[in-house]
């Protein structure tokens, strides 16, 4: 296979047309079509259908970008291991899967200590499913896993729970809302509209158990397994939605919203997840060090 044709099609591909990508390679559209054609014949397969005046993939094109994203990120990361090898200066590669429920401004916190160590530190963050993370930890993809609950003993990755810390949780809601909501705190989110966290998330049997102690029943409108957006939804007026209280003063600055009430009774923790029961990776020292030592609980 000619990897310089695979590389033409892997461009179109992402570029979503012929047009483009050859802008972007700096060819005519003709060459590239002709380069992609002979891809194909090599494939004995039809890579891309036209789809009105854009291009978009058949399945066996799918299965092709597939691969290719593969064969290029490899070839990425060798040019990296090459180049670092070569070079006087030491890079410290970190790989770290973040909990899609992990809030990012926590994420950022937790992440910002390993960028403060004397060596060059090169960060590569993938966010994800927590069962999808513990995966690749279990193959030594990625280095720690930063997640919102403990691993399971249960399953049969050896993998250990190192604690960062927590936070208790506060509730908020736009101006406009703030006003229809009546009594005290958490009395008021009786029949409040609510934005919730997705099922998968630790805190969600949390919040159910906590509404039901309380004897308090909100409508439940939304369930958002994004943070982020459930905050954007809770921006327009849509419901009442809870957020770590270390990340009070920002959430209201960023997205103009009002405190509800707090709680000390919901609590939010925070794992680093390795592969090491011994911690040796300085990053993932510098991480657990900062956090146990400044972090959280508020």
């Amino acid at each position: 296979m000619n990897f310089k044709h695979l590389q033409y099609f892997w461009a179109t591909a992402k570029a979503g047309g012929i047009v483009r990508a050859g802008e972007q390679l700096h060819i005519s559209p003709q060459t590239l079509s002709g380069q992609i054609k002979l891809l194909e014949d090599r494939l004995g397969c039809k890579l891309f259908r036209k789809s009105g005046r854009r291009l978009e993939l058949t399945e066996q094109g799918r299965v092709a970008l597939g691969y290719a994203d593969q064969i290029f990120a490899l070839a990425a990361e060798m040019e990296t291991a090459i180049g670092v090898a070569s070079s006087e200066q030491h890079v410290v590669e970190f790989r770290v899967g973040i909990a899609d429920s992990v809030p990012k401004s926590i994420a950022y916190r937790l992440l910002e200590p390993a960028l403060g160590l004397p060596e060059t530190v090169r960060l590569i963050c993938t966010e994800g499913k927590f069962q999808d993370l513990l995966a690749q930890i279990s193959v030594h993809r990625i280095d720690i896993v930063i997640a919102d609950e403990p691993m399971s003993r249960q399953l049969s990755v050896k993998a250990f729970n190192h604690a960062l810390g927590t936070t208790a949780m506060s509730f908020f809601a736009a101006p406009g809302l703030m006003r229809t909501l009546k009594g005290k705190f958490p009395a008021n989110l009786n029949g409040a509209p609510m934005l919730i966290q997705g099922a998968s998330s630790a805190m969600r049997q949390r919040l159910e158990l906590w509404l039901t102690q309380h004897q308090v029943h909100p409508r439940a409108i939304g369930e958002f397994d994004d943070a982020a957006l459930m905050k954007a939804f809770g921006r327009e007026g849509r419901g009442v939605f809870m957020s770590p209280r270390v990340l009070e003063e920002e959430t209201c600055e960023q997205y103009g919203v009002e405190v509800v009430g707090r709680t000390e009774e919901l609590v939010e923790e925070f794992f680093a997840i390795s592969v090491e029961r011994r911690i040796t990776h300085p990053c993932v020292v510098a991480i657990t060090e900062a956090a146990r030592g400044r972090f959280l609980r508020l």
